[in-house]
């Protein structure tokens, strides 16, 4: 007889998208940002390898591990090489939106702080934007259209004040 095709499971429909209130463009937009942004964090950590600067090549490392795991959350399909690529994305599609913003956030300004230069800061640009898409989504649920665009201003000005914060952190 057959072997009952255990192996072809069939992906199952997006439940979770009443659960967090994102709308579906919503998502897709988010899992965009992390692609494009795995793509830009593994240019960029491979560029910022080709150093003898071992703080450089740390930070590229970091970045190329940033893009890793932006495809593995994002993009499983990419990953389809990997056997646990399936249950890590599985694993992250659970998480709260917050909690993703708050990954992604600290995994992209982490090579920024070993080493800030251009390319870390531009390669980690969009990993960043993806988990600050995600918090917003977080906040989005909770306030008005008006209240959103206001806590999105203060958020771009905090980014900004941070930023020279770590730029004049970094000159010392």
């Amino acid at each position: 007889g057959s072997g009952g095709g255990a192996g072809t499971a069939a992906p199952e429909p997006a439940s979770s998208s009443a659960d967090d209130g994102m709308t579906w463009w919503y998502r897709w937009l988010c899992r965009i940002a992390g692609v494009i942004g795995g793509m830009s964090c593994a240019v960029a950590g491979l560029w910022n390898c080709v150093t003898i600067n071992p703080l450089n090549i740390a930070a590229g490392v970091w970045m190329m591990l940033n893009a890793f795991v932006l495809f593995l959350c994002e993009a499983p399909f990419c990953c389809q090489f990997i056997e646990f690529a399936n249950a890590v994305s599985a694993r992250a599609d659970k998480l709260r939106a917050w909690q993703k913003a708050a990954f992604y956030c600290g995994m992209a300004v982490f090579p920024v702080m070993l080493s800030l230069t251009l390319t870390t800061l531009f390669g980690n640009a969009i990993a960043f934007a993806t988990g600050v898409l995600y918090g917003l989504s977080a906040l989005g649920k909770k306030g008005d259209a008006i209240s959103y665009a206001r806590i999105h201003q203060q958020q771009k000005q905090m980014d900004e004040e941070k930023l020279t914060g770590c730029l004049e952190g970094q000159a010392l």
